[in-house]
């Protein structure tokens, strides 16, 4: 045996003790076969999203408060590594497949924009007006690892990676997620309905128990750190949360994420399903509820929505035009198009095309290139 061979060997050997519901390497699915390395597919997998230019832009990314003097704020960024230890932490502890838990975790909101659920909600409006498709962020996650990164050429991830993030969507909240198993050509068909059919992506299931532990872990990562950001900006005081939720859950991050992973444990262990119980489940709810009203609904002032949601529109409109005039010195070019493949330029509406550049865009980019316009 050559030392890659063991090495392959060694990497896969935690997987002889997985519980027979998890997720093996053998049953890894790529859009394009290719041989594999002495990685196993779903570890390759965190490899090329960590390496990936999607991944760098994190850094600058709103998670709820954009552009607040306060270094102790949550970035994107933050998040996305919360979201990877939390699932991490139940996944081993429900005997699951780690690589394929951190795969789908740190590249979940891969395709969130500038401004966050805001800037989201601003692009969700131009695509439906120019293009007749919904935008939503999981969904361009999925756009994003599969066909705009490696100049347009994709990283050929694995469908089971790919489907968990498309499946992530963390506003929907259930007591219970079960894995709904899938082919390739039917996890490429709920993406590609996910354009077309309003809050499809609420309505599937992850084809994993890996994929449905991510699902869960992504409110547990941010309704704590959440209401830690607003406390340090003296949005509301910790007493606020109703007694009934702090009897249940706590009162703080680290309680609040302990009692839910506890919970979720407790309720999962040797199932073949993520499920919370009741009481947990309720107190949970609730205290999203008790979010939506005091931070996220909140979040930006009237005025600053106005203001984006015009320089968004004013962003898209110069760059189509660069387009069509094929005006090779605008930053659409500079910084994007003249960077990808042909494939890529000549399979993608040009609309798209702007849809993609903007979605990527940094909070600070953003910035910059509207107050071109102020």
């Amino acid at each position: 045996m050559n030392y890659i061979e063991e090495a392959k060997r060694n990497f896969l050997n935690k997987e002889n003790y997985l519980y027979e519901a998890a997720t093996k390497s053998k049953d890894a699915i790529r859009k394009r076969e290719e041989p594999e390395d002495m990685r196993p597919a779903f570890f390759h997998d965190i490899d090329r999203i960590i390496h990936s230019l999607s991944y760098t832009r994190y850094i600058d990314k709103t998670q709820v408060f954009s552009f607040k003097e306060n270094d102790h704020i949550s970035k994107r960024m933050i998040h996305v590594q919360l979201v990877s230890k939390i699932a991490r932490t139940i996944g081993r502890a429900l005997n699951l497949n780690e690589d394929l838990i951190e795969a789908i975790a740190l590249g979940h909101d891969i395709g969130h924009t500038p401004l966050g659920h805001a800037g989201e909600q601003m692009l969700n409006e131009i695509s439906e007006e120019v293009l007749q498709e919904r935008f939503a962020h999981n969904v361009q996650s999925v756009r994003e690892l599969m066909e705009v990164e490696n100049c347009g050429e994709g990283l050929n991830l694995t469908i089971q990676v790919l489907d968990g993030i498309l499946c992530h969507n963390g506003e929907m909240l259930s007591n219970e997620y079960v894995p709904m198993k899938k082919t390739k050509e039917e996890f490429l068909s709920q993406y590609e309905e996910s354009y077309k059919i309003g809050n499809k992506t609420k309505k599937i299931h992850p084809m994993t128990l890996e994929g449905c532990v991510v699902r869960i872990s992504d409110i547990i990562a941010y309704i704590g750190r959440d209401i830690e950001d607003a406390i340090e900006l003296k949005e509301f005081n910790r007493n606020d949360i109703p007694e009934e939720i702090r009897n249940v859950l706590g009162d703080n991050n680290k309680d609040i994420v302990n009692t839910l992973i506890l919970d979720i444990i407790k309720e999962s262990i040797n199932q073949p399903y993520i499920k919370m119980s009741s009481p947990v489940f309720k107190a949970l709810f609730d205290l999203k509820k008790f979010n939506y009203q005091n931070i996220y609904n909140k979040s930006l002032k009237k005025q600053e929505v106005a203001y984006y949601k015009e320089g968004m529109h004013k962003l898209f409109n110069n760059y189509l035009n660069a387009i069509k005039s094929h005006d090779t010195n605008n930053i659409i070019y500079q910084i994007f198009l003249n960077n990808q493949h042909e494939k890529y330029l000549k399979n993608t509406k040009p609309e798209r095309q702007v849809i993609d550049f903007i979605a990527g865009m940094t909070d600070d980019l953003f910035m910059k290139e509207i107050k071109k316009f102020a």
